[in-house]
């Protein structure tokens, strides 16, 4: 902009947002208690504020105008006028630029200063004073867009719940270091739409990346002035902006081309969503947005002293999911990355905050209430972080139909029965089967259950194997910072090791972690770098580390190939075998008509499980007997599946158990096609039949597969 803007006509009170029509913008935004709005338009560089224009149209509490002269890459924001009343909630003030909660585009970064706060920070009374000093200077701006984009042929890959394989990255992180991304494009969305970023997901046989927090955030002033980054995103400013530091061109349509490529890898994009808090913290923390908008509107207050934020989401504030226009704000932000950037689902960031209402969380709360009606958001893919740091805040299976859930009573389970903690089969049998405890009630299938072993917060799958204690001296809070509760395992040695022994059982470790984690029932969830071996030396909260720490290595050793490649096979065997990707969850009886039973749980006799055996404290060791003739599903079609036969055989104790293959089929034989203590170099001839031992050793997981007879009819059967 390099000229004054004369014209003003009244606008419309929706769309809000700034809107480019062809021939002009409307700007519209929303302000309950506001006395006044003034629209403040910058020069191309965002440097010198050029004009103010009075919003003086007002409808339902929305403030609106039309700039018949302005244009897309116009760079503007906000001042809102009201009461700075902090004991009554209300902390307007002029003297502070505001952005525009659905800002299509934010241009530069935060420079942060005692500018940037409402009051006067160091004062005697806090927040209660009052600070004129103007932040422009040292704000980011909104910018206009043109959203016109040409789409072509991309349709959503639409994969069914049961094919998915969820594989969660950081846009930067997963390209960062990597060789074959040009070097101008790494850690950017156009570096992850390259070919060898899209060919590397493809070879493991993902189907879906969940991509960590991409709404325009902010880093925090704290960490900034320590020299660090906020690196995993989860301080969210602006609900339908991209971030613009994982762009390489400055424009939103580089987030549309990624997208585009990845449906034509027919790979879907689900984006973590953080709609409980934002980045301006509690009483004491900036004005930037929200707060400067409307205080009282936006955020949920104590209702017996309004000064103070209520905190749910340990970040000191929570978005009032009580008030329509926040909820509102929600879903317009939802609808807009589904119709507008074409994404295929959403990972909600500590959602048991959204249904809280009042103080309880009501999972018939408005938020889900809505989404369950919605034509657009019913439709993708939804996924629920079933808790928040709040009372009752723990919901791990309580979330409506229709969500899918992380599983973290997974995660723990699978990580201590592996770490050799007896008295857990009888949960791990839950766990590896979709845990039907927490979700068959309800009405769900498997696929609501997220199984993962490792997330993004907490230790990666390396690390789990190799520290017993988290060591985040990095993060400058004198390691105080991160959970303690890592039932990790380091394998005898804290960290590196030189043994090759201890070397040995840590791979032997990650085997067992990934192969348990992609033949249970459910979505599995692969951390990114988790199939290469990537290590964060021990930090379990990176959040802080935007570094080659955090960032996934490229450049492999022989045991990261050798990981890398019996992932891929785990993968290739679950996506060719139905019965390791079941729509119902297996029932332990005879399907009707038939006497063939859908699984048996055995003892390492051979013998099914009995009702006492289930519950002994010592017992670590496990067999699991798949029927693929009594698979009881259908392909899309609607033509029975069949699959064979498989029995898959756990050991977390320290010692080899000789594990009788099961005589339910009499002259049965079975081929071993992998055991996690050898990894993939098993020869196709070794074969066991009914009677015989496997030697299954300490701390190894096997799979075999019973051996089709040629002549017809003489297929093996597990009998009821």
């Amino acid at each position: 902009m390099t000229k004054a803007i004369n014209a003003t006509w009244p606008g419309k009170p929706y769309p809000l947002g700034a809107t480019w029509d062809g021939e002009g913008v409307n700007f519209a935004l929303f302000s309950e208690h506001a006395e006044k709005i003034e629209l403040c338009l910058f020069d191309s560089k965002g440097r010198a504020e050029l004009q103010r224009i009075a919003m003086r149209e007002r409808t339902d509490q929305v403030w609106h105008c039309y700039l018949p002269e302005a244009r897309p890459g116009l760079l503007y924001g906000y001042r809102v006028a009201g009461p700075y009343d902090p004991k009554r909630g209300h902390r307007f003030n002029r003297h502070k630029l505001l952005l525009d909660p659905y800002a299509r585009a934010i241009a530069g970064n935060i420079r942060w200063s005692d500018a940037q706060f409402g009051y006067r920070v160091g004062s005697p009374h806090a927040d209660l004073s009052f600070d004129r000093r103007d932040s422009a200077p040292g704000m980011p701006k909104c910018r206009v867009i043109d959203s016109a984009f040409t789409w072509g042929e991309d349709r959503p890959p639409r994969i069914g719940w049961h094919q998915t394989v969820i594989y969660e990255m950081h846009v930067k992180g997963y390209t960062a270091l990597h060789p074959e991304v040009p070097a101008q494009l790494r850690g950017t969305y156009a570096g992850l739409a390259t070919a060898p970023a899209i060919e590397h997901l493809q070879r493991l046989g993902i189907t879906a990346v969940e991509l960590m927090p991409v709404h325009a955030f902010i880093d925090d002033r704290r960490l900034v002035q320590k020299g660090l980054r906020n690196y995993w995103g989860y301080n969210s400013i602006g609900y339908f902006a991209p971030e613009q530091r994982y762009s390489a061109t400055g424009v939103v349509g580089e987030f549309k081309t990624m997208v585009k490529t990845l449906h034509s890898a027919g790979i879907e994009v689900i984006l973590d969503v953080v709609y409980n808090h934002t980045a301006e913290g509690n009483q004491l923390g900036p004005t930037l947005c929200f707060r400067g908008i409307d205080n009282a509107a936006y955020y949920r207050l104590q209702a017996d002293d309004p000064r103070y934020h209520i905190d749910y989401t340990g970040t000191g504030n929570t978005l009032n999911m009580m008030h329509p226009r926040v909820l509102q704000l929600i879903m317009d932000s939802l609808r807009y990355w589904v119709l507008e950037m074409h994404v295929d689902g959403f990972r909600f960031d500590l959602a048991a905050t959204l249904a809280r209402e009042l103080h309880e969380v009501d999972r018939l709360g408005a938020f889900f209430d809505i989404i369950h009606q919605d034509p657009v958001l019913s439709q993708v893919k939804l996924i629920a972080e079933p808790w928040d740091l709040g009372e009752g805040g723990y919901q791990v299976g309580n979330f409506p139909v229709g969500w899918a859930e992380w599983n973290d009573r997974y995660r723990d389970t699978v990580r201590a029965y592996w770490k050799g903690s007896g008295g857990l089969i009888d949960d791990l049998a839950y766990r590896l089967t979709g845990s039907s405890d927490l979700y068959e009630q309800g009405g769900r299938r498997p696929h609501a259950s997220i199984n993962f072993v490792t997330a993004h917060d907490g230790f990666t799958l390396h690390d789990l194997v190799s520290y017993n204690d988290k060591h985040n001296e990095q993060n400058l809070e004198d390691n105080r910072d991160g959970t303690d509760n890592n039932i990790s395992w380091n394998c005898g040695v804290e960290g590196p090791a030189d043994s090759p022994e201890i070397n040995a059982l840590r791979a032997r470790q990650k085997r067992n972690f990934l192969a348990t984690l992609l033949l249970s029932h459910g979505v599995p969830m692969l951390l990114a770098g988790d199939a290469v071996g990537h290590t964060q030396y021990g930090n379990n909260n990176g959040y802080c580390q935007d570094n080659e720490s955090s960032w996934v290595h490229w450049n492999l050793k022989q045991e990261d190939e050798e990981l890398l490649a019996f992932t891929q096979s785990l993968l290739a065997l679950r996506k060719s075998h139905p019965i390791f990707r079941r729509r119902r969850f297996f029932q332990g009886r005879g399907i009707k008509g038939t006497g063939i039973k859908d699984i048996i749980w055995l003892n390492p006799d051979g013998l099914e499980m009995s009702d006492e055996e289930w519950q002994r404290s010592f017992a670590r060791c496990l067999g699991l007997l798949l029927s693929g003739e009594a698979l009881d599903d259908q392909d899309e079609r609607g033509r029975p599946l069949r699959d064979d036969n498989f029995l898959l055989l756990l050991n977390a104790h320290f010692e080899m158990i000789d594990f009788v293959v099961p005589s339910f089929v009499a002259g049965s034989r079975w081929r071993t096609l992998f055991d996690t203590h050898y990894g993939m170099e098993l020869k196709p001839d070794r074969v066991f039949a009914a009677g015989d031992n496997y030697p299954l050793q300490a701390r190894s997981m096997a799979l075999l597969q019973e051996i089709k007879e040629t002549k017809q009819g003489q297929a093996g059967r597990i009998g009821g």
